[in-house]
Formats: structure tokens, sequence, C-alpha cells
């Protein structure tokens, strides 16, 4: 499949996440929220991993295995964060705020992985930007 079809794969399913998060989060510590979602994205990316035999321990210890723990650091403190703000804020105000992470991947996708910023992707950004800005504000 394209990566755009599994961008929008990706941006059906986790539209999904915070409004569901909230409603469990109304008879569930959200922690323990948090802990299931998590605990079902773990076990099925095993399951993914396991049958299409990708990756190993051992290669925990590359330079490419530590930029993945350190994306799993920030990760737990991203969705651990996003996570408690669902369970004290509104999703209306709290997701486009969260989903600022998109601007901020995409900037150092520039800055550090040097990936080419024109006029329109900039407007994209700014728009994007502009958009969290209005929709998380009074």
């Amino acid at each position: 499949m394209h990566y755009i079809l599994w961008a929008v794969l990706a941006l059906l399913a986790y539209s999904l996440v915070p409004p569901l998060s909230k409603l469990a989060a109304q008879q569930l510590p959200i922690m323990f929220v948090a802990l299931v979602a998590n605990a079902t994205i773990t076990a099925v990316n095993l399951a993914v991993v396991v049958y299409l035999d990708e990756g190993s321990v051992a290669s925990l210890s590359t330079t490419h295995g530590l930029y993945a723990l350190a994306a799993g650091a920030f990760l737990t403190v991203g969705v651990l964060s996003y996570f408690h703000s669902l369970s004290i804020g509104p999703v209306s105000v709290v997701t486009p705020i969260f989903g600022l992470f998109l601007v901020g991947s995409a900037v150092v996708g520039v800055v550090a992985l040097e990936e080419p910023l024109t006029a329109r992707k900039l407007a994209g950004l700014a728009c994007a930007a502009l958009a969290v800005y209005l929709t998380s504000t009074a």
C-alpha cells in the first residue's frame, strides 16, 4: 500500500483514540486507560514483528537501536502527557494542541534529516499551526 494510504488509515484510526479514551476515563483512571491502549498496541505490534520476522534484541545495541529506544522514551512522555491532558481538559482543545507534534516532527525532518522544504510545505505547516491555534483558543 502506498505511504499516503497508510497515513490516511492512521489518521482515521487515530481520530477515534481521543474520544474513546475520554469516554473510558469517565469511569476508569486515565493511566489505566493509557496502559490498556498501549498494551494493546504492544501486543499487536509484537505479533506483527514475530510474524514478519523483523528485528532482534541484539539490534538494540546498535546506533539505530538506540534511536528506537530514544523514540520509545519520547513516545512514553508524549503519550502519558497526552492521556493525562485528556483526563483534565476537553478533547476539542487538547487534541489540536497535541496534534501540533505533526508540525514539530516535520520541522525536525527538515532541520535534522535534511528533508526538502518548499514554500508550499512551509505554507502548509503554517496553516496547520494556525489551525491548532484557532481550534484551541477561546
